[in-house]
């Protein structure tokens, strides 16, 4: 990705959203921190595209890491977080994403202070990479609730978008769901996220 495409990515966001290319889109937040964690990652020698409507880090090929806007946060994501060491304890899952794990940012003092602790980082996740590891994910699905299942009988496209979605996405939209004891709040929360669904977007990617 090129400087000018990046530059769009601060103006416009992720487009995922329906504040995307707005005032509000969350990128506005961080911009600062964006291009201070984007440096980070260009100088650790990855090569820089968009995935997903995101600033997305490769190395031979490999998605390494993504910086990207939250509401709260700027943060930096590494694909197979859950193999790094993480002596200092910067990372944490998000929601029930497997394999990655999240460094989240507030402000440039916080990032200007873990320079060296990323970018060491970084180079774990490429030889991580380099070696061929792989996360031992958990395969066994949720079942899904029945108004979920109707849901899909109904709107042949809202199913096709749910199944799209990553596994972890499904799954936590299944837990969401299912966590809900009267069937009236899970058809509710259903309706509730299904625009967010169609439009690919994860329960916590907002």
């Amino acid at each position: 990705m090129n400087k000018s495409t990046f530059d769009q990515y601060l103006i416009d966001g992720c487009m995922r959203c329906k504040y995307g290319a707005t005032p509000k889109c969350k990128v506005n937040n961080w911009q600062t921190e964006l291009k201070t964690l984007r440096q980070i990652a260009l100088e650790s020698g990855l090569i820089e595209e968009i995935k997903w409507g995101v600033p997305v880090y490769t190395h031979l090929g490999k998605n390494i890491i993504s910086v990207n806007a939250l509401k709260e946060s700027a943060n930096m994501t590494f694909f197979k977080g859950a193999l790094l060491s993480d002596p200092h304890k910067i990372l944490r899952q998000q929601g029930n994403i497997q394999s990655g794990r999240i460094a989240k940012f507030t402000n440039p003092e916080q990032i200007e202070k873990l320079i060296d602790v990323l970018i060491s980082y970084i180079i774990e996740a490429m030889e991580i990479e380099k070696s061929g590891k792989k996360v031992s994910l958990i395969t066994t699905p949720e079942p899904a609730p029945i108004e979920l299942l109707q849901a899909f009988e109904e709107d042949q496209l809202f199913k096709k978008a749910f199944y799209t979605l990553t596994p972890g996405r499904q799954r936590g939209y299944i837990i969401h769901f299912s966590q809900a004891k009267q069937s009236a709040t899970r058809i509710a929360r259903i309706e509730k996220y299904r625009a967010q669904i169609l439009n690919g977007i994860g329960l916590n990617d907002r």
